[in-house]
């Protein structure tokens, strides 16, 4: 091979190389910004009502379970320090969330993670029981995952449960939005840049031939997304039928 040969193929994986590290930057960060819009119209409105805050729940039990699956089945680190910064996202959310929601209580009545009343389960006036349940769970799945670490079927089945969870992440917005019949208080913008999400790492699972529940779980929030989008159209047009 020639010198222009050489360096032409040296272009080619240097090329690559960037536009590989790009799109594991985008995996990284890209997963946090679709709530940048949502926070913003929380802040905006001072009301969180058209937010579901279980969308936390699940991420955080689904990113906290990804983040043992990794002890036991070291995949690649792209998608270790996502679930970081997902699980940072999620707390700044119920902040946000916790402190609105507190703002315009009318009633003096708090609902706290020790009262051990399961009606009020994951609708605490306090962020910090947030914080605490979330570093219960964190303890007690850390325990479980060092005691069975050396079973391939645990390893196995605590990545599908990661990734069975995160698949439902759009879930509670569908059912809240339909049974508000309304998507008011959601930011669109927010499910849009979910489904774009879900797409672009659906693909890079395929591509980087990541464990088999990663695109499997992509497929299924995509759909999610779109029926989410749906009710965005649905709703619009049964209030336009309302009001004209």
């Amino acid at each position: 091979m020639d010198a222009d040969g050489v360096l032409l193929e040296e272009d080619v994986e240097a090329s690559w190389s960037l536009l590989s590290w790009l799109a594991s930057c985008l995996m990284v960060l890209g997963g946090a910004l679709p709530y940048v819009p949502q926070y913003q119209e929380i802040q905006k409105s001072n009301n969180s009502e058209g937010f579901s805050t279980r969308v936390c729940l699940v991420l955080l039990i689904a990113n906290i379970l990804r983040i043992f699956f990794w002890i036991g089945k070291q995949f690649e680190l792209t998608l270790l320090l996502q679930s970081v910064v997902m699980i940072v996202t999620m707390f700044a959310m119920l902040h946000l969330c916790c402190n609105v929601q507190n703002t315009n209580r009318v009633s003096t009545r708090q609902h706290r993670l020790s009262d051990l009343d399961f009606r009020y389960f994951w609708m605490w006036s306090a962020f910090e029981d947030y914080l605490l349940f979330c570093f219960g769970f964190t303890v007690l799945s850390a325990v479980v995952t060092f005691v069975l670490l050396d079973s391939a079927v645990f390893v196995e089945t605590l990545g599908s449960l990661a990734v069975m969870f995160e698949a439902m992440l759009g879930l509670p917005q569908l059912l809240q939005n339909f049974n508000n019949c309304s998507t008011k208080g959601m930011s669109v913008k927010m499910v849009l840049l979910w489904t774009a999400g879900d797409i672009f790492k659906t693909t890079y699972f395929v591509l980087n031939e990541s464990p088999t529940q990663f695109w499997v779980c992509g497929s299924v929030q995509i759909l999610i997304d779109v029926a989410i989008l749906m009710q965005v159209l649905f709703y619009c047009q049964d209030t336009r039928v309302k009001l004209g």
